[in-house]
């Protein structure tokens, strides 16, 4: 199982304000429905509430909740008590449907918030971080991802220009070593 984590971030590290993402672009918002569809998507309760009820669950992806929230359920969302038994649920899924990497393994992406990336942060093998150039109040930062990330820019010099005018660029990071894996005890 790979995990990776997908955020989008202004360049202050912002990634959200009370529950929203402070900005709108299309484009990312298509890169991360190719990035997810078929596969996992493991989010905490907060960012479940925070997605449009039209879209609850992600249509074409398992999703996973995690909440400490006793009889907290919702139609579509499976729930998880901690992050690591979200993750361990996501390498048992044997609905055949997960997008693999490039090594043939099951992706489970880890979609948010703040403390959820956090705790992540050290089963991560894979980061796909779209890079906003704006400026942005918020009040929910990117985790540190800390040394170690082999980065490759897209595109590798400049930006990229929403339809809405907003600048932005992809970047994908792996890390060697990682292992995706949950402990187990």
């Amino acid at each position: 199982m790979t995990v990776a984590l997908v955020w989008a971030e202004a360049r202050d590290g912002v990634i959200g304000e009370g529950g929203g993402i402070p900005w709108h672009l299309p484009e990312d918002l298509a890169h991360f429905r190719e990035l997810t569809g078929g596969s996992t998507v493991v989010m905490g309760r907060k960012t479940w509430d925070s997605l449009p009820e039209r879209f609850r669950p992600l249509p074409g992806r398992r999703n996973v909740v995690v909440t400490r929230q006793d009889g907290w359920s919702a139609e579509g969302a499976e729930t998880a008590r901690s992050l690591e038994q979200a993750l361990r649920a996501g390498s048992l899924s044997n609905s055949g449907d997960d997008s693999p990497d490039d090594t043939g393994e099951p992706t489970v992406w880890v979609i948010g918030g703040g403390e959820i990336y956090r705790q992540a942060m050290e089963f991560a093998d894979r980061l796909e971080i779209t890079e906003v150039d704006v400026e942005a109040a918020g009040d929910t930062r990117a985790p540190d991802a800390g040394a170690g990330w082999t980065r490759e820019v897209t595109p590798a010099e400049g930006w990229l220009e929403s339809r809405t005018g907003i600048r932005y660029r992809f970047v994908s990071s792996t890390r060697a070593g990682a292992t995706g894996e949950p402990d187990q005890s």
